[in-house]
């Protein structure tokens, strides 16, 4: 038991550092763009960067640690989040710095989808093993909270890099605790490594979000148009592969069960939706609303910090209450949580606003813990880490095109802080219209899955 506890620490600890990587520039986005003389197409990549390497390295993760080792490539994937931060946090210019992310990405995603798939392995089913999924899920909507502050704070007292310095640190520390705490696992049917897929589909979704992040600065130049071309023929070519290949990353015919499609549209829209949102929110409490950085991370802390405590308690939902229901309760909570903030103006009272985060990072919670255990649980114990790897896969996959939909939507040519606002409105109300047909969606799939059960 106490083997479990410390083993827990270690992969939900990494989930939750992954996560404040993720999220640490998003407060001082202008600090960093201004110290590293960035422009409008630099600094969409300083915000998009991590995003492109944690989508495109999620499921070759999960697969790779499914067939060499999650341990191994958990300890690789910390050991890569270091030396991304720490390019980060030397960086001189902007070229390094997104290099940095990208690096950062890729082992953040080892990380999180090889720590999900070793509690599958290591924490024993039923009870332990839900609350051991709920902690994890807590840790990914903690590092929501923890970003923001430590790149503000750090800014504030010195220098963002300093954030940089912490999270390289903290990564060294967490490589050498997954090297003596962790236990080695593996799938038990060995189908060799799909190099030629992870090839494929890491420059298809490359090229999609590369697309995406272009594209915010006009969608008919020819890099958009190219980088568009080459994500639709790579991913053809990849699932074509997938297809005739005898030891396929990806096996498609686990999208038979209406379980992992439900828990992959639900990953998806929660990236689209609120991730993509939240990312966002920190320019609209700064830009329009006039928040200092520090008071934009300290009010993000009412979703975030919400979302920890609603994972944690999700566990406590009656067994009889299947992830389907709770998927689709999470995402309407979730909708329901954005209206107040759906309809913000310049002078909007911060009790107005707060409410709807604490709504929001209730609704956030549920779903975070309930696609924890749904991302294995819906495919064979052999493919954990693949179950993983395609949840938070779609989950990335979204949030990049949610972002890319909410800085096109409220950034029109620079708009002044009324349009701004303005503009969030549309793209939250937009938000709120996908994650109510997300919860439909997976209503409808959970009656399928039940169905298919009775059979």
């Amino acid at each position: 038991m106490q083997d479990t506890g410390r083993r827990l620490v270690v992969t939900a600890g990494g989930t939750l550092l992954a996560m404040t990587a993720f999220t640490a520039p998003l407060s001082i986005v202008p600090a960093v763009a201004a110290d590293l003389g960035a422009g409008a197409v630099a600094t969409s990549w300083i915000l998009s960067s991590m995003s492109l390497g944690l989508a495109v390295a999620l499921l070759p993760a999960g697969s790779f640690g499914d067939e060499t080792g999650r341990r191994r490539v958990f300890v690789a994937g910390a050991v890569l989040l270091a030396a991304g931060s720490a390019a980060c946090g030397l960086a001189p210019g902007p070229g390094l710095f997104v290099a940095g992310r990208i690096v950062e990405g890729i082992g953040a995603a080892a990380v999180i989808a090889c720590g999900l798939a070793l509690i599958s392995h290591t924490v024993p089913a039923g009870p332990e093993r839900l609350r051991a999924i709920g902690i994890w899920g807590a840790c990914m909507g903690a590092g929501p909270a923890v970003g923001p502050l430590l790149g503000s704070v750090g800014e504030a007292l010195s220098s963002w890099r300093w954030a940089y310095l912490v999270i390289t640190v903290a990564a060294v520390a967490l490589a050498a605790a997954g090297r003596s705490r962790l236990p080695e696992s593996r799938s038990e049917r060995h189908r060799g490594v799909d190099l030629v897929g992870a090839a494929l589909l890491g420059i298809g979704l490359g090229c999609l979000l590369a697309a995406l992040t272009q594209g915010r600065q006009g969608w008919t130049g020819p890099w958009v148009l190219g980088l568009a071309t080459g994500a639709l023929v790579f991913l053809a070519v990849f699932l074509g592969h997938q297809r005739r290949a005898r030891s396929p990353m990806l096996e498609l015919h686990l999208f038979r069960r209406p379980a992992l499609v439900s828990a992959t549209l639900a990953a998806f829209v929660t990236g689209a939706t609120i991730i993509a949102l939240m990312s966002f929110l920190s320019t609209v409490l700064e830009r329009g609303l006039a928040h200092s950085a520090v008071a934009a991370a300290a009010i993000l802390l009412s979703w975030s910090g919400t979302s920890v405590v609603a994972a944690l308690l999700a566990r406590r939902i009656p067994a009889r209450v299947s992830g389907g229901a709770r998927m689709a309760t999470g995402l309407l909570v979730l909708a329901v949580g954005l209206l107040p903030i759906a309809v913000l103006t310049t002078a909007t009272p911060l009790v107005q606003l707060i409410l709807g985060l604490v709504v929001a990072g209730a609704g956030t919670g549920v779903v975070n813990a309930t696609l924890g255990r749904e991302a294995v649980a819906s495919v064979p114990p052999t493919d954990a880490g693949a179950g993983s790897g395609i949840n938070n896969t779609s989950r990335y996959v979204g949030a990049a095109l949610g972002v890319t939909v909410a800085t096109v939507i409220a950034l029109p040519g620079g708009a002044d802080a009324g349009g701004l606002v303005a503009g969030w409105n549309v793209a939250t109300a937009l938000g709120i219209g996908l994650a109510v047909l997300g919860a439909v969606a997976v209503l409808v799939l959970q009656s399928a899955e039940t169905r298919l059960a009775v059979r």
